[in-house]
């Protein structure tokens, strides 16, 4: 028979994987965890009962977040609903209106900003220009090019004949290659810019020449505008100076850059240094753009790779692309990478995995490290991210409606996932200055709600003033039962009625919201100690928990889930609100447990209620 005393001093490497249960060899095994749900991790290596979310407005239907900072002392956060945009100011919704995006466009919408223009994309809509005068003053409206990009999408053979040199002339093809949609929209001839301005058939049109041409002769020497009929920008990013679009519905790989500090002029002129650029990726490979990012150099994401834009600064004839990984991006819905500590953060193709695309010197060039690695089980599809800097957290909402949250230190080589739940399905999230938002599915409808460090409950409120029985403002949770709060001390449960809830005794200051639960579970012991004895009995004698600044604690070691009591003996009253505990609470176990994969003991509770765990150090027996 041997004995095991052992402290478990970090949970930094987060939930691990199943397929982690047999690698008691690993640094993971000994710093991670097989549940975490509902937690945060700290970088002490500690974890936390995560926020509660604060309810904020009822959506009517699916919906994008953006975040819009409009200088350091104002950021909005806007919400793209089908047709329409919101805007919000902390809780309160300040502005509406309406936009040429619909529903089933939201998953492919991209945008980028800079100064106090937002520029929304699709493949199916022009550019959008968003900008503001004030908190309900917006503007949303096409993007105006001042030369717009050229392409030639007709056969190299086809070629136009214009019937005169100046003004307006009419213009014939060898080929059908006029459409409606060409009404109004650029094209070049023998290098001189012309507009359309009328489409007659197929083969005929008449365009406005902004320029004298040399001759009326045939010529396969002209262009036609590379958006519009063929789609419209799928993604772009502001790079030394310079607007960089990535991609178009019909030229899904190539890359156009404006002229410096011309952000709407893509002229590409004689190939001066200040003039436009482009170019396409071209490999054994399909090269799709989803995402172009601003980093130490300019970074291009697509389906099949990453890569690599240098030059310094960005000329015609100084530019490089070299392709450095080949993971790729989702094809499905666009998610922004995000900058962390120098790094890029993005999504893998194969919906499994997040990767991390940095920069070595030694190297000198990128390379994706996987995330997710020992946490595969947390990664299903995610459809949207977002980083909270401020507390070093990455949230990925997932398609199946769970939050997975990474806590990322790199310096001190702290990786950790763990995941968050509700009574609902998480559906998109965005940070705004260090506030968190999310839309939130619950009972068939969409709504708007953000992380709150004052709330221990979901979809909450909370109300102040005169003590009372019967609190109203509660319609979002109408014919739900809901966990209240009274006077800093949990009440129970209560349904709501008409939009409120009447409460057993008068409190003053109320939380209601729905309850949720946090979860922890150990990896299993035999791995972890007890060199040399396998597959025996084993039993937890005893274990403590260190706490820092908990009002509850609710713990399995052999008796079932069973409240701890935590109560100073300086506490007055058994109903007043329950003061914060810090030290260490021992427990003595009881039974034997044959599965070696059963954990030794298990947190769990839904009491609306702070709590942190620091350590926790087991004594354990193990029979042969």
């Amino acid at each position: 028979m041997a004995n095991s005393l052992r402290a478990k001093t970090s949970f930094t490497a987060g939930e691990l994987a199943p397929e982690m249960l047999g690698r008691g060899d690993t640094r993971a095994f000994d710093n991670g965890a097989r549940t975490l749900r509902n937690v945060f991790l700290q970088p002490t290596g500690g974890v936390t009962r995560r926020p509660g979310l604060r309810h904020v407005a009822m959506l009517p239907g699916a919906a994008r977040l953006v975040a819009f900072e409009f200088n350091t002392e104002q950021t909005y956060l806007l919400v793209f609903l089908d047709q329409r945009m919101q805007v919000f100011i902390a809780d309160a919704m300040m502005a509406e209106f309406a936009g040429p995006w619909t529903a089933s466009m939201l998953p492919q919408l991209s945008w980028t900003q800079s100064a106090d223009t937002l520029l929304l994309l699709h493949p199916d809509m022009p550019m959008q220009r968003i900008t503001r005068t004030s908190h309900t003053d917006w503007r949303v409206e096409n993007f105006a090019f001042l030369r717009e990009p050229l392409h030639r999408f007709a056969a190299a053979d086809v070629s136009i004949t214009p019937s005169g040199t100046t003004g307006t002339v009419t213009v014939t093809a060898g080929a059908a290659v006029f459409e409606a949609g060409h009404l109004n929209r650029p094209m070049q001839i023998r290098g001189k810019p012309a507009v359309i301005r009328a489409v007659t058939s197929s083969t005929t049109a008449t365009v406005e020449l902004l320029d004298t041409l040399p001759s009326v002769d045939a010529t396969t020497d002209w262009e036609e505008a590379a958006f519009g009929i063929h789609g419209w920008p799928v993604t772009a990013c502001f790079h030394q100076d310079r607007l960089v679009i990535g991609g178009s519905r019909d030229l899904p790989n190539r890359l156009w850059m404006s002229c410096s500090g011309d952000l709407a002029n893509f002229d590409l002129g004689t190939g001066l240094d200040n003039e436009g650029i482009e170019f396409g990726l071209l490999s054994d490979q399909v090269n799709a753009i989803r995402a172009v990012f601003s980093g130490r150099h300019l970074q291009v994401f697509t389906s099949g790779a990453e890569w690599m834009v240098t030059g310094d600064p960005l000329t015609p004839s100084s530019i490089q692309i070299l392709r450095q990984t080949r993971v790729g991006s989702p094809i499905t819905r666009t998610i922004s990478p995000v900058d962390v500590d120098g790094s890029t953060i993005f999504v893998g193709r194969s919906g499994q995995s997040v990767y991390e695309f940095a920069y070595t010197t030694v190297e000198d060039a990128y390379q994706a490290g996987d995330l997710a690695v020992t946490a595969r089980h947390l990664i299903n599809d995610p459809v949207a991210t977002a980083y909270d800097e401020a507390r070093r957290l990455l949230h990925a909402v997932m398609a199946d409606g769970s939050l997975a949250t990474l806590t990322l230190y790199r310096a001190e080589e702290i990786t950790a996932w763990t995941r968050q739940e509700t009574d609902g399905l998480f559906r998109c999230v965005a940070e705004v200055e260090g506030i968190v938002w999310v839309t939130v599915e619950r009972g068939g409808t969409l709504r708007l709600e953000r992380l709150d460090p004052t709330l221990c409950t979901d979809a909450a409120l909370t109300g102040t003033g005169a003590a009372k029985l019967t609190w109203a403002g509660l319609d979002h949770l109408a014919g739900r039962n809901v966990a209240v709060v009274a006077d800093g001390a949990p009440v129970g449960t209560y349904p709501v009625t008409g939009g409120a809830v009447t409460l057993d005794e008068a409190a003053s200051a109320v939380e209601a919201g729905l309850p949720f639960a946090h979860v922890l579970e150990p990896m299993p012991a035999e791995a972890a100690g007890a060199p040399g004895v396998t597959g025996g009995p084993r039993r937890l004698v005893s274990a403590t928990f260190r706490l820092l600044e908990t009002k509850a604690l609710t713990v399995d070691v052999g008796r079932g889930l069973l409240p701890v009591p935590l109560r100073r003996l300086d506490t007055p009253l058994l109903d007043a609100a329950p003061p914060s505990f810090t030290g260490d609470v021992t427990l003595r176990a009881l039974g034997w447990r044959r599965d070696a994969l059963l954990p030794l003991w298990r947190i769990s509770s839904d009491v609306p209620l702070p709590f942190t765990l620091l350590s926790v150090t087991t004594d354990t027996r193990i029979t042969d």
